[in-house]
């Protein structure tokens, strides 16, 4: 089968590398920089084209030829590509995590036949995969409440953190309001509000604060209760908030020295060297998920616990293994046809098959991400 993979950043590279070692696969990597190219063409064996993914005509011209995308492209350009994969009628894992309703090509997708399988990362991804997984074995669910973090093993001042995937779509985690499910009934909330302290014996107390990652959740699972709440170092949630409360955040446009710039451009012209993660930048990525429900007449509450590290045999940062892995795991899924189900899928559709979830997770183990369960 052929697959190709829609940008070879830090999570698109690590794909590419997972996908060429199984001889189903021929693997194709597809950037606008030079150097993750080389690298994979190069050390790999891996076809690599690079072109400007932002232009819908580069897409049209480079899917033709391929049976399998991943859409790894920043999350802004996330929602119009997975559209152009669409439209050219191949099936998609999608990481992009772009703030659009992915919903709405799901007429178009079942039009064309697709099978689309979105929000395919860590979290959300095997989050949802996970809460749909014991949604289907529990009787009743009444609450799920997911922590999820990536961070620098080694803490550094003044942010202690480090971006482990697209710097921009950090940026827009802190930006966009918080969607909740309370009682039954949608809440928004803004970002990074209502903090709390969370002890993980691995690491530490670390802060947990809103951000929209329930995404597909919110609709799909009829669960009264549900919130996620993203992880940092203790001292972060201030940080952040001093540069939105500032302006430094924002995207309007202001006059300096009579030139029209948006304080975001500056902000992010000025961080992301800083939270750059470089290649021997070692990272952990730490995820809870508490569910609570009934099986019968008995309460249950089953908790998933992740604790990922940067590999230091393969040099593959955590978060590129835990999101990469998920997205990889789905798309050998769609590539063997133990999921086939045209239109857009968020990764809790998958969980309604246990066999799938199984699969899921035997790979994970295979490539060395565990997902602890326990229940009580």
């Amino acid at each position: 089968m052929r697959v190709i993979i829609m940008g070879a950043g830090l999570v698109g590279s690590p794909m590419a590398i997972d996908l060429v070692q199984d001889k189903n696969f021929e693997v194709t990597a597809v950037d606008i920089e030079e150097k993750p190219l080389q690298n994979l063409s190069k050390n790999y064996n891996i076809n690599t084209i690079k072109k400007d993914l932002s232009y819908a005509s580069n897409l049209r011209e480079l899917l033709h030829d391929y049976d399998l995308v991943i859409n790894a492209v920043p999350g802004f350009m996330g929602f119009k590509t997975l559209k152009a994969i669409i439209e050219a009628g191949k099936d998609v894992v999608d990481i992009a995590f772009f703030p659009e309703d992915p919903f709405q090509l799901n007429g178009l997708a079942k039009k064309n036949g697709v099978t689309a399988i979105v929000d395919c990362g860590v979290a959300p991804g095997m989050s949802n995969i996970l809460v749909g997984y014991e949604y289907h074995r529990l009787d009743k669910v009444d609450s799920v409440v997911i922590y999820v973090g990536g961070l620098p093993q080694k803490r550094e001042l003044p942010f202690e953190y480090k971006a482990v995937f697209s710097p921009i779509d950090v940026i827009e985690e802190y930006l966009r309001p918080a969607r909740y499910i309370e009682n039954g009934k949608p809440v928004i909330r803004e970002a990074i509000s209502e903090p709390e302290i969370i002890n993980f014996p691995e690491v530490g107390s670390l802060e947990a604060f809103n951000t929209d990652g329930l995404r597909t959740l919110a609709e799909t699972l009829p669960i009264p209760n549900m919130k996620e709440k993203t992880l940092r170092y203790p001292g972060h949630i201030d940080k952040i908030r001093l540069l939105r409360e500032m302006g430094l955040l924002s995207k309007n446009e202001i006059k300096v020295n009579g030139k029209n710039v948006r304080p975001l451009d500056v902000t992010t012209s000025l961080l992301f060297p800083q939270w750059q993660l470089k290649k021997d930048d070692k990272d952990i990525t730490i995820m809870r998920i508490i569910i609570k429900g009934m099986a019968g007449k008995r309460k249950k509450q089953i908790t998933y616990n992740l604790i990922d590290k940067y590999d230091e045999k393969t040099g593959i940062h955590s978060m590129a293994r835990t999101t990469g892995y998920t997205a990889t795991m789905c798309a050998r899924l769609i590539a063997e046809k133990l999921f086939h189900k045209p239109g857009i899928n968020a990764p809790e559709a998958v969980s309604a098959d246990s066999e799938c979830v199984e699969f899921i997770l035997a790979g994970l183990e295979k490539r060395g991400v565990f997902y602890k369960r326990k229940v009580k």
